[in-house]
């Protein structure tokens, strides 16, 4: 059953720092909600939140709760996330006062009923693929309303509350809560098994992802996945490597360490060339995906060329943070197998081709993984080792567990030494912490080098430890 939420209704936040609560926040603020919030981190998104009026507590505590019912006539509607642990003193507190209980999700699903949306789903490339959508539909002057996992480079935020018709929301599947949405388009971007520590198995994935597929009015997928092609009916497939049954393909006709050029086709009649401003078969995929999601909704194709040219990818997706001493530091959100492998194959075409986005052409390729959760790593030891190899030097820093607690025999030392055996001329060193990573760094990188750290963890502060 859908929930409504009714205007002016007073909205908490438990952990309102976090990518996707920001977001929501972010939208009732800007539609007049009352919102308020806790966070113990005074990050980025809690900073703005603040310099938007909203009063957000640093100690998730029984008196956040007893302040916002102090200072509110009605009594809020609490917001969190899986990330809340059931005995979190605040929720207990807000619980105890019988106070409506709202995931996220269902949140999210109250936007996504309000008005036509496109809800991205899949295993990777959601925040990218959302975040193309967005961009284009702003630049053929749409105006969309905006959830996204991730920052929007022409927004300069992962959220936004625009006075068009459409919503394009980033649907995660990490913990199932995306069965809840009804959205006008869906779209799944691929399937493949990931989130070991909710997941049964892949079925349970598929099952799950299916439901998802039903929800939606109509539904857009990738027709190159195979798990997709065999367990999925959408309403349209597009493709990169055919333009026959197909509703929409994009082939490339030339490709390089900084650009892709493709001819679109719908319906298998070929629409017009493209020139997009980002490498990688995987880039393609997302472009291809978001085109067909405007196309299906109803946006000129000859509108949306424009768009094309100004597209770029969220943050944290081979986002290149500076220049140290030489080095190009590139941070990227990869962190499952498949993602590693696409974003160390992206990384050695600028390598090959001479040609990038980034100030120098590298000439040598230095990966940095760090790997998140203990389950994961478990789950994909050999395909991480596999995927690893494909570059000069590789650092490991230590697992980053995000509340797991250690498994036996699973560690970077353990994945060295997988990857060692696969390739025993690869340079690799183990860091035993953030600091040992950035002397790590330091010895192991020379100038021209591209130093690209992957990971969903802290890994992101090298930049900071390198330049200060």
């Amino acid at each position: 059953m859908p929930r409504l939420l009714a205007p002016k209704t007073p909205v908490h936040f438990i952990g309102v720092g976090g990518i996707g609560m920001s977001a929501l926040a972010k939208i009732l603020v800007d539609r007049g909600y009352p919102v308020s919030g806790s966070d113990p981190q005074n990050s980025p998104a809690v900073k703005q939140l603040r310099n938007r009026g909203v009063t957000v507590f640093s100690e998730q505590t029984a008196e956040s709760i007893n302040a916002v019912l102090a200072s509110r006539k009605n009594p809020p509607v609490v917001v969190i996330s899986t990330a809340i642990p059931h005995n979190n003193a605040e929720l207990e507190h807000a619980r105890n006062h019988q106070l409506a209980i709202w995931h996220r999700s269902d949140l999210l699903a109250a936007l996504i009923d309000q008005q036509a949306s496109i809800a991205v789903a899949g295993s990777h490339g959601k925040t990218t693929t959302s975040t193309l959508i967005t961009t284009l539909l702003i630049e053929a002057g749409e105006d969309p309303t905006a959830v996204i996992g991730g920052v929007v480079p022409c927004l300069g935020s992962n959220s936004y509350s625009g006075k068009g018709r459409l919503l394009v929301a980033e649907a995660d599947e990490s913990d199932g809560s995306l069965v809840k949405f009804s959205p006008s388009l869906g779209v799944i971007t691929n399937l493949e098994l990931d989130h070991t520590d909710y997941y049964d198995g892949l079925d349970d994935l598929i099952s799950t992802l299916q439901r998802f597929g039903r929800g939606c009015r109509r539904l857009l997928a990738n027709r190159d996945d195979p798990i997709l092609q065999e367990h999925f009916q959408p309403t349209a497939w597009w493709s990169n490597q055919q333009n026959e049954n197909v509703a929409f393909a994009a082939l490339p006709v030339k490709m390089n360490g900084d650009r892709c050029t493709a001819l679109f086709y719908e319906d298998g009649l070929a629409v017009g060339e493209f020139n997009l401003p980002m490498a990688g078969l995987h880039n393609l995929s997302n472009a291809t995906a978001a085109l067909a999601a405007c196309r299906m909704e109803g946006i000129p194709f000859m509108r949306l060329v424009q768009g094309l040219a100004r597209l770029q990818a969220p943050g944290r997706r081979f986002d290149l943070r500076g220049t140290w001493k030489g080095r190009n530091i590139v941070d990227d959100y990869a962190h499952h197998p498949s993602e590693v492998r696409a974003t160390l194959s992206m990384a050695q075409l600028m390598v090959s081709s001479g040609q990038s986005p980034l100030p120098t052409p590298p000439q040598r390729l230095v990966a940095v993984f760090q790997p998140h959760r203990f389950s994961r790593m478990q789950e994909f030891l050999d395909a991480f080792a596999e995927a690893l190899q494909n570059c000069d030097a590789l650092l490991l820093a230590p697992v980053y567990a995000a509340g797991e607690k250690p498994i036996p025999g699973i560690c970077s030392n353990t994945l060295a030494k997988r990857i060692q055996n696969l390739q025993p001329d690869l340079e690799i060193a183990v860091a035993d912490d953030l600091d040992h990573l950035t002397d790590l760094v330091k010895q192991h990188s020379r100038q021209k080098d591209l130093v690209l750290a992957m990971g969903a963890g802290d890994v992101d502060s090298l930049w900071g430890r390198l330049a200060r």
